[in-house]
């Protein structure tokens, strides 16, 4: 029987339906509010990505300075060249506008310009405003330029490995330029147009522009002038000494701060060797902050200072040295075989006597021996912002004998960046260990590592041992200290590489209490000789010359003159009375082999030279 109707099921089919439409309603307004709130950002970017078109405006990257103020590296404007093909109206002739204007492929660009299962294709980067304008002028459909940034390096392969260079897409990819990437980049802008589905531009829309924000500038602390005096001596010794490769660094001493630093052969950073990668990653390495070596007598200076600082010796102490030291039953021996003889401290640093150093180092034993390493920062990585520091060599405390220990005290069984090195030597000579930096005003200098008596004595050793025969005599007028370095090589796999060597320098000035340390090294020397008295310091000399003259320094003692010397005939004779004649001239000398008569000199006989020179006596 069927049921009557009642305005109760009535009241009851009215509720149903009110209840379906408000969960209908709320279902929409739930929708509604996830589009809007929650996805609204996401979808309006897909919205706008649909019917918008986009070319990116590159951030001009900021400039780098030196500490004078001299640009080093600058942005300017280029173009790129875009097709969008769909809004080309004949292939063929833009095809043929862009390859002879470009320089391009006719059948390259052909081809790209009649593809138009892509939006937007990219015809040639980098163009300059020239070009860019021609193409501009021409008014051809469905071809666009975009604003790109370029970088131009107004001193060509000046400080190259120290700036760096960036990619074709404006990315630093080596030294400052990549290390700074972030800071120097800026922030990309966009240019937008409105187009249809098929990526027309609608004629009559919306043009939208976001402009681009330019990086921020770097002053580095290199001096321009320095610099190129220091790539001048390092070019000259790629000449002349025939060496594989030339380095060098100038610091200053109360900051850390480089002054100057580079490593030859470099190349023009705005004609980068890209077609040679192999070529290009070697020389876009700072050599003096990613390679290790065995330093060699350069290293005497930490030992010295070590000694000193324990009292454990004096500068009036006599050392004897004949020649050699047995440590452990094995045979060292000083580079002099003939032995200097007996000699105080002061004399064996000028010496640079083997036998002294290994005493030095003996006497201070493993524990305090590696305390000083550890103080003088051997072994760590500076902290310098250079890409690429490594952190050297040094072997394990346990397992350090007694004869290994004394050849650590000459420079040899330990191997280091010639940048920690500085970092050592600099921290000696002026009392403070510092950090060094490449940028301007950025300093860091820690605590005192030795007393201001042992710094002291420090630079008169080295200030002794770069004018034994008078004072200011190693630059004529200036008190100029420091100190030679020879060191083997070793090959990769291990053991000696018989005939290749590093020549180093270390200078310092003035001598009594240092602004500048400069290091120069030359990796291995072909000339015939390699004695770093005789191919590293010559150059070090002439780099401290060209410093005092454009710093405008006096000298301490214009009086000055430096005696000229004719070279004596020595070929023949015993090398003992070889070196009894030398002494009367005032000449100090390198002696290569172990025989007792002289059978070639180096320079010849007659050849002019200046008291003090070193020479060379092959027996």
């Amino acid at each position: 029987m069927k049921q009557p109707f009642t305005l109760f099921s009535f009241r009851k089919r009215i509720l149903a339906l009110f209840m379906v439409i408000s969960f209908i309603f709320c279902a929409l307004a739930v929708r509604l509010f996830v589009l809007q709130v929650i996805n609204g950002k996401s979808l309006q970017v897909k919205a706008t990505d649909q019917w918008t078109r986009d070319l990116k405006i590159i951030a001009p990257r900021g400039n780098i300075y030196d500490r004078t103020g001299a640009t080093l590296a600058v942005s300017y404007t280029t173009y790129n060249v875009f097709v969008r093909a769909r809004e080309v109206k004949s292939a063929t002739t833009i095809a043929t506008h862009l390859s002879s204007i470009l320089g391009l492929s006719f059948d390259n660009v052909y081809q790209k310009v009649k593809n138009k299962g892509v939006s937007e294709v990219l015809i040639k980067l980098g163009v300059d405003s020239e070009i860019a304008e021609k193409i501009y002028n021409l008014s051809l459909p469905g071809v666009y330029l975009a604003e790109n940034v370029s970088r131009y390096y107004p001193n060509g392969n000046l400080a190259s490995q120290l700036i760096g260079f960036t990619s074709i897409d404006n990315v630093g990819q080596t030294g400052v330029e990549a290390y700074y990437n972030d800071l120097l980049k800026g922030v990309d802008g966009y240019s937008y147009v409105q187009s249809d589905l098929q990526g027309k531009e609608i004629g009559g829309s919306l043009r939208y522009y976001i402009p681009a924000e330019e990086g921020n500038d770097i002053t580095l602390s290199i001096d321009s002038k320095m610099q190129l005096i220091l790539e001048n001596a390092l070019e000259s010794i790629m000449q002349e000494q025939k060496a594989k490769n030339a380095s060098g660094m100038i610091l200053e001493v109360d900051t850390g701060q480089v002054l100057a630093i580079s490593s030859k052969p470099s190349f023009d950073l705005n004609e980068i060797p890209r077609d040679n990668l192999e070529e290009l990653f070697d020389q876009s390495k700072m050599k003096l902050v990613t390679d290790i070596y065995e330093p060699g007598s350069t290293f005497k200076i930490l030992t010295v200072a070590a000694a000193l600082e324990e009292g454990l010796t004096n500068l009036e102490e006599k050392f004897y040295c004949p020649g050699y030291r047995i440590v452990d039953g094995v045979k060292i021996k000083c580079w002099k075989t003939i032995g200097h003889g007996s000699q105080t401290l002061v004399e064996a640093f000028g010496n640079s006597c083997n036998c002294c150093f290994m005493d030095l180092a003996l006497r201070l034993g493993v524990d305090k021996f590696y305390s000083y390493l550890e103080k003088f920062g051997i072994g760590t990585k500076t902290g310098i912002d250079i890409i690429g520091e490594a952190s050297g060599i040094v072997m394990d405390k346990s397992s350090v004998k007694n004869v290994d220990l004394a050849r650590m005290g000459f420079g040899h069984a330990i191997a280091m960046t010639p940048l920690q090195l500085m970092r050592a030597v600099t921290s000696i000579i002026g009392g403070n260990k510092i950090t060094p930096s490449i940028i301007y005003g950025q300093t860091n200098v820690g605590e005192a590592i030795i007393s201001e008596s042992t710094t002291t004595m420090v630079n008169s050793l080295l200030e002794y041992a770069e004018n034994k025969t008078g004072k200011y005599t190693f630059v004529e007028g200036y008190n100029v200290g420091g100190k030679t370095g020879t060191a083997q090589k070793y090959k990769e796999t291990g053991g000696i590489d018989q005939g290749k060597y590093i020549s180093s320098f270390i200078g310092t000035y003035p001598a009594d209490d240092p602004k500048y340390v400069l290091l120069i090294m030359v990796d291995e020397p072909g000339a015939g000789v390699y004695y770093g008295s005789l191919v590293a310091a010559p150059y070090g000399k002439i780099v401290f010359q060209k410093l005092f003259e454009y710093l405008s320094e006096e000298k301490q003692d214009p009086s000055v003159i430096v005696e000229k010397i004719q070279m004596p005939n020595l070929v023949g004779l015993s090398l003992a009375d070889a070196l009894i004649e030398l002494k009367k001239l005032g000449l100090d000398c390198e002696i290569e082999g172990d025989g007792g008569i002289v059978i070639s000199q180096l320079p010849p006989e007659g050849t002019s030279i200046n008291k003090g020179s070193t020479i060379l006596l092959v027996t």
